[in-house]
């Protein structure tokens, strides 16, 4: 055997196990179509209702906060969705596509047999999977004609996301950020001041619902019930103002299916099929992204996977919540919508994953659990905390707080696998990282963090 054909035997087999570790796409292979869970359900998902005559809400009725290119992609039932060029080119300066990667570190840590991959979305620029929805939300609101955004966020990832989407289309964006994150997170804040945002703690003074919960509890740590329903006030009394959703609704599940597109091709890359899929959920939007593309493939026949969404104790919707009609703010101001929900008048404990501090699940997320295609598990935030701690010390990522507890799901499934000597094969969803989400490690390290039950 010559010197160069060992050369290259090693070569191929060195690009193999590089390709296990960091499965990597080309930026042609951005998905050119998004994909729609609602064509291949075998129920369909429960129509949003006007909350004054309890029929199915028409577009006309929500045309008041949404453009009506939005409008269209929110009831359709198409399967795929065709991506504006303009929007797949801006998903190139958010890092799209991103890695999947290998947790071998990780694995060694456990003793695990299992392999466990995961979904590098903390790699876009406001560090989150947010900005998958908040570009192609912006460039419709400024192709129907549109010059302001309003919206709500928690931890502040869906607001900087926002925030960046206006700025790249020359938009402005008014953003009510839940008043714990906002004394939480105060570098969050900045992100969304340096792209050209205006950011109010919620709530505020600048509504008449918020000033009414300001009078009623002057100490209130918000929800995000609450700066939903600010944002749409805004919106509602500006002709020239629209609201823009980072969760629940259908379009934004759609948007964000990027991701599972992109994960399925590098998963056949190195020609695996997982035997878990894991995501957080609070509004279902990283979940819905990562698992629905898959999750169509498991309707059809063509997989086994089992899909986990895990949840804070905290607000445990799908765990404890009930599955029925509600609305989608706390001031009631939106349409009902038939999901899993804690009451829309719940007000969640002041957690570090300001990101699922959430009453509600998105209908489509809901309906899949309901149909069994999904399985949901709940963590206190102690337990999620020590999870990425030990992630962040194996993978040298510090994960977002809301990410943990996908990692902790995907540390009991590794640690089960053990159990049993199998090597199963578990995929997650990194939603985002925790550079800016500093002050929750620090308590935790210093022994001054609450459990989410004390809390509650």
């Amino acid at each position: 055997m010559n010197n160069m054909f060992i050369y290259m035997l090693t070569f191929l087999g060195n690009m193999s196990k590089v390709n296990d570790l960091r499965v990597t796409l080309g930026i042609d292979d951005i998905p050119k179509k998004w994909y729609n869970l609602a064509a291949d359900l075998p129920a369909p998902v429960p129509p949003p209702l006007n909350p004054i005559t309890k029929e199915p809400a028409k577009p006309e009725d929500l045309l008041a906060i949404f453009p009506p290119s939005i409008l269209k992609q929110e009831m359709s039932t198409d399967r795929y969705i065709d991506i504006p060029d303009e929007v797949r080119e801006k998903y190139i300066l958010i890092n799209r596509p991103s890695p999947l990667q290998r947790a071998k570190r990780l694995e060694e840590m456990l003793k695990t047999p299992a392999k466990i991959y995961f979904k590098r979305e903390d790699l876009s620029p406001v560090g989150s999977h947010k900005t998958n929805s908040a570009i192609p939300q912006a460039y419709y609101n400024m192709k129907d004609g549109f010059t302001n955004l309003t919206t709500e966020t928690g931890a502040g990832q869906w607001g900087s996301a926002l925030c960046l989407a206006t700025s790249i289309f020359d938009m402005d964006c008014t953003v009510f950020m839940v008043r714990i994150s906002f004394d939480q997170k105060p570098y969050r804040r900045t992100v969304m001041q340096t792209y050209g945002g205006k950011v109010h703690a919620s709530p505020s003074p600048m509504t008449e619902y918020g000033k009414k919960m300001l009078k009623e509890n002057p100490d209130t740590p918000g929800s995000l019930g609450i700066a939903i329903s600010e944002a749409i006030e805004m919106a509602v009394k500006d002709p020239n103002t629209n609201y823009s959703l980072g969760s629940v609704l259908n379009h934004v599940m759609l948007h964000q299916t990027v991701i599972g597109q992109e994960v399925m091709m590098q998963l056949d890359m190195i020609d695996t099929e997982p035997d878990y899929m894991v995501g957080c959920v609070g509004g279902g939007s990283n979940f819905a992204g990562f698992a629905f593309p898959m999750i169509g493939e498991r309707i059809k026949g063509k997989n086994d996977t089992k899909f986990i969404a895990v949840e804070p104790s905290a607000t445990p919707s799908i765990t404890k919540g009930k599955y029925e009609y509600d609305f989608g703010d706390s001031a009631g101001m939106t349409p009902l919508l038939k999901m899993h929900t804690l009451g829309h008048d719940f007000m969640p404990s002041p957690i570090h994953a300001g990101g699922l501090r959430y009453h509600g699940m998105s209908p489509m997320v809901s309906l899949a659990a309901e149909l069994d295609f999904v399985q949901a598990v709940s963590y206190d935030q102690m337990e999620t905390f020590k999870a990425g701690m030990m992630f962040a010390r194996a993978e040298g990522i510090i994960p977002a707080p809301e990410s943990t507890h996908a990692i902790l799901g995907a540390i009991d499934l590794a640690l089960k696998a053990k159990e049993t000597n199998e090597e199963k094969v578990i995929v997650f969803n990194l939603s985002g990282h925790g550079l800016l989400d500093l002050v929750g490690y620090e308590k935790y390290i210093n022994g001054t963090m609450e459990s989410s039950v004390k809390q509650a």
